[in-house]
């Protein structure tokens, strides 16, 4: 059944990463009631904006990125499940009565995190830490999918921030971040933290901006095709410090602060002496500390009002190292031009005192204007509509 709701310096590899990946699961698991698949999400503790709903459309296990198909499909990657998946979603419910799930296909198993969904010419391209892989003329063949061709599989092998949020940009070339593999750490910025474009062929590699601990969500703006994306703050220095950002680059080539300088102001204490922050091109907005800020979409529907289009929602998929808990909700950013003038809570309630039913990892705008939800956590997928009084 279905509801219905209103209104120091730290280098993590091999052994050591596996350590770390304990360490995160153990302090997740003791602040957090996973929903289990069998279970129905508790909506009624999430608030909304008054006039908008949420309910569950589908539940899909270790739900990330999605992206649409030209016929309608939705597909979505996962993490630990390794599977990509492929739905037709219900319609909406009429007068207020929820509809069924959808129900998810596999296509796509045994692919190494393949958190990252993109789609292009008929194809669907997957993200798998070291590789992107293809799936040919995917929407005529669902049933029986075809074997993915290897696209390229010149990035980094390492798991830590090795997760690929991609997606195709204006200029038709696919964009792939690559994030540091530590907390803190001084690399080639040619080859790890930074976010790079190629052709859908996989020639022209080329990084596009820089500086980059790790980006899981980025989204071009509308009316001026430049690129905005989201960056996890290093961990480590505190609860409050650094915080999470968004950030806008105007143009390819340019650098942002990390390992020297976090969201714009706040030296790193093991290598800020080296670059001023003032070499770096600060965030458009700064987000919370440590709230794990994920997918972002900048809001292109008319089912929404219209003070909410081309604006940015954004999914926080929740802190695992603050002393209290934050994030674990949909924030909204607020642009005039491009510049951020406002940062709030747009869906919160996953997060219920220090305990998490629920962890949203991506948004996406949907054919119908309304907006989806990735929880990777309950595995699930959520819709939001606005319903005018």
């Amino acid at each position: 059944m279905k509801q219905w709701v209103t209104g120091g310096r730290h280098h993590w590899a091999g052994s050591k990463a596996a350590t770390t990946v304990l360490v995160v699961s153990a302090l997740l698991a003791s602040t957090s009631t996973r929903v289990r698949a069998q279970d129905a999400p508790p909506l009624e503790t999430l608030k909304l904006p008054p006039g908008f709903t949420i309910e569950v459309v589908a539940r899909v296990p270790n739900a990330r990125a999605m992206t649409w198909g030209t016929n309608g499909t939705l597909f979505v990657g996962s993490t630990n499940a390794g599977s990509v998946y492929a739905l037709k979603l219900p319609p909406p419910g009429q007068q207020g009565q929820p509809v069924s799930q959808a129900a998810s296909q596999v296509i796509a198993t045994g692919l190494r995190e393949p958190a990252g969904v993109a789609f292009r010419d008929g194809a669907l391209y997957v993200s798998a830490v070291s590789r992107i892989v293809r799936f040919d003329d995917i929407e005529k063949r669902l049933a029986n999918p075809p074997a993915p061709v290897v696209v390229t599989d010149r990035f980094p092998a390492e798991g830590h921030h090795g997760r690929k949020f991609i997606a195709f940009g204006p200029d038709g070339k696919l964009y792939v971040p690559v994030g540091v593999p530590c907390n803190i750490c001084e690399l080639d910025p040619d080859r790890y933290g930074n976010i790079m474009r190629m052709n859908p062929d996989g020639s022209g590699l080329e990084v596009y901006a820089s500086g980059i601990r790790n980006t899981v969500g980025f989204d071009w703006d509308p009316r001026t095709r430049e690129l905005w994306f989201t960056d996890n703050g290093r961990d480590m220095m505190g609860d409050d410090v650094p915080p999470d950002t968004l950030n806008h680059v105007p143009r390819a080539g340019t650098r942002f602060g990390y390992p020297y300088c976090h969201a714009g102001k706040v030296p790193d204490p093991e290598f800020g002496r080296k670059r001023a922050c003032s070499e770096f091109r600060p965030p458009a907005q700064e987000l919370g500390p440590h709230v794990a800020a994920l997918g972002i979409r900048f809001y292109t529907g008319t089912q929404f009002p219209a003070a909410y289009r081309n604006q940015v929602f954004i999914a926080e998929h929740g802190s695992w190292n603050r002393s209290r808990k934050i994030g674990y909700r949909v924030t909204l950013v607020t642009l005039e031009g491009d510049k951020a003038v406002r940062y709030e809570p747009f869906v919160e309630g996953w997060l219920q005192g220090d305990r998490a039913w629920g962890r949203p990892a991506d948004v996406l705008v949907a054919p119908d204007g309304s907006l989806l939800v990735s929880d990777d956590y309950a595995g699930a997928i959520y819709r939001i509509r606005y319903k005018a009084r």
